[in-house]
């Protein structure tokens, strides 16, 4: 089968609106949680998040596309643009319908359907609604308007598995070429869910972090004292390309996806297996897949949310399967961006690429002691950068409904 690389890539997160701010950020272990902005959220448990700052659509899109675009496909399009700018594509230059866009969102327009029901309701039942308050809204809207803006006219659609599903849309684009079907994909994922029916309703489930005066200290996975997530919002883009066609145009290759691997918990609506059998299975899969072992895997970005069940499930998920290898170092960025829900994994697909070109592992920040439960055999990487080779990275994104996925990244050979 055809192999896979990655010669793009594109960000918009709470630490920083292109791919080297949110690198630099990341490795110097910064915070970016705040007090809300986005809404008056004073009555909220939780009244903290990690918010996209200074986002100017302008760079990238136009007056109309902003317009008729809810903030999570202008955060796509926004990442889309910079990787396929990154890559140095021009669809000029190839055929159309070798090109394609598989790009995810677990919520979709939370803030057109929030503000269209707003305005309907203080209308006194008025049905005034927005003409572009439907397609705003649809989740599919950022795979559509990215090939609309780019010219791209192969394979166009959009996957949906919670928290998940950016790994989910980095695996189907693998195996669309590996399977020869395109030479060339966008995919990764987006969300703007910092909302007030959004921030409500996870907070209704007891999922988020209530630690509002401390917002820069509230995201700490692993850490005894962890009392669940923060609310992250942005986008990451990849272009995945297929090696023969990156290479013969003299493309840069960031890295190789060798593997990718989903499975089912079939337990919980929205908690883990407690023993993390569906996410050993997955990463085990996605070893198998790349046609390596758990001795040759120098990092894994795991999912960890900072929720006292999770962080657990995920560990013993992985001890199943590798065990305890030496090289193997761990660690979880949700406690610097917060949770990006659907575009969680892409944005962790590219801390692993960056991990991989310039050997360092970006800290679990606000560890300050470590939960009791977790072995201190496993090598965690708390409050600092650590410097070390990195020739396979591995990324995990699980999401509510059982869904776990598994990305494994390679140094091109």
């Amino acid at each position: 089968m055809n192999r896979v690389v990655i010669t793009g890539l594109g960000a918009v997160t709470p630490l920083g609106n292109t791919v080297e701010e949110f690198w630099k950020n990341s490795v110097a272990g910064k915070s970016s949680a705040t007090a809300i902005t986005r809404f008056d959220a004073s009555e909220f448990k939780t009244r903290i998040a990690c918010e996209v700052r200074d986002f100017t659509p302008q760079a990238y899109l136009d007056r109309n596309e902003i317009k008729r675009s809810d903030l999570f496909t202008q955060y796509a399009l926004y990442a889309a643009a910079q990787s396929w700018e990154d890559a140095g594509l021009k669809i000029d230059d190839m055929d159309p319908f070798d090109a394609g866009v598989i790009w995810g969102s677990g919520q979709g327009g939370m803030e057109t359907y929030e503000n269209e029901v707003t305005n309907y309701v203080k209308g006194g039942g008025q049905p005034r609604f927005n003409p572009f308050f439907i397609p705003k809204l649809l989740v599919n809207m950022p795979s559509g308007m990215i090939s609309m803006k780019l010219g791209l006219m192969g394979i166009c659609y959009t996957p949906v598995s919670a928290c998940a599903t950016s790994n989910t849309a980095i695996m189907d684009a693998c195996n669309y070429i590996r399977l020869g079907k395109a030479k060339v994909f966008i995919t990764g994922g987006s969300e703007a869910g910092i909302t007030p029916a959004s921030i409500g309703g996870f907070a209704a489930l007891k999922a988020m972090s209530r630690r509002n005066d401390e917002p820069e200290k509230a995201s700490r996975p692993f850490d005894r004292d962890r009392d669940g997530f923060l609310m992250g919002e942005g986008a990451g883009a990849l272009v995945l390309e297929e090696y023969e066609h990156a290479r013969n145009r003299g493309a840069r290759i960031y890295a190789e996806v060798v593997g990718t691997a989903m499975t089912a918990d079939a337990y919980h609506m929205t908690s883990p297996h407690p023993e993390g059998i569906g996410a050993a299975k997955s990463m085990q899969l996605a070893l198998q897949e790349g046609g390596l072992s758990p001795e040759d895997v120098d990092y894994l970005n795991v999912h960890a949310t900072s929720t006292g069940l999770g962080d657990l499930a995920e560990l013993r998920g992985v001890e199943k399967a590798f065990g305890f290898p030496r090289k193997l170092h761990i660690s979880g960025t949700k406690s610097m961006t917060g949770h990006l829900l659907g575009a969680a994994g892409a944005i962790e697909a590219i801390l692993c690429v960056k991990s991989i070109n310039h050997n360092i592992i970006p800290p679990t920040i606000n560890v300050e002691q470590l939960d009791e439960a977790i072995d201190p055999k496993f090598q965690i990487v708390t409050n600092n950068a650590l410097h070390k080779e990195v020739k396979v990275a591995m990324s995990n994104a699980f999401g509510f409904g059982g869904h776990n996925s598994t990305v494994v990244l390679k140094e091109v050979q």
